[in-house]
């Protein structure tokens, strides 16, 4: 009868941890801990509770963490900042990236920016945004 508790307290652990997290980390483990339960209420002995237990989590987090991260934990939230991508802009500060300056006025504003190549670019000249990385602009020389 010991090992139900400590199942059920594994469980209720498990459950809890999931609760506090932000992301889907333990509930595998929870369900492995039901199986266990059940078989500990079987009378199963220990070893075969703990391989229950085992075996259960794997197969749950196998099946399911595939399906969940696809879903859930990759979904992104495009910004508007994401229709500059394709854009020209006019470099205001020349872009060097081993000074680590550089600026692009696109759309009325202004951003930080780096150039791909790593080749600087002077003032003036019109550049293409290729991608945002943070809050920086990665762009290329027009040709």
């Amino acid at each position: 009868m010991t090992a139900v508790y400590l199942w059920l307290g594994a469980i209720i652990l498990f459950a809890l941890f999931e609760a506090l997290t932000v992301g889907i980390v333990s509930i595998w483990f929870a369900i492995g801990s039901l199986g266990a339960l059940i078989a500990a209420a079987l009378h199963a002995p220990i070893w075969l509770q703990v391989v229950v237990f085992l075996a259960v989590s794997i197969a749950t987090l196998l099946i399911t963490r595939p399906l969940i991260k696809n879903k859930i934990l990759l979904k992104t939230t495009p910004t508007n900042a994401d229709m500059l991508i394709g854009s020209n802009g006019i470099v205001e500060d020349e872009i060097d990236n081993l000074s680590e300056k550089g600026s692009v006025k696109i759309m009325g504003k202004l951003w930080s920016a780096r150039s791909e190549d790593g080749n600087i670019i002077p003032s003036g000249s019109v550049v293409t945004i290729l991608k945002i990385e943070g809050v920086k602009l990665i762009v290329k020389l027009c040709q």
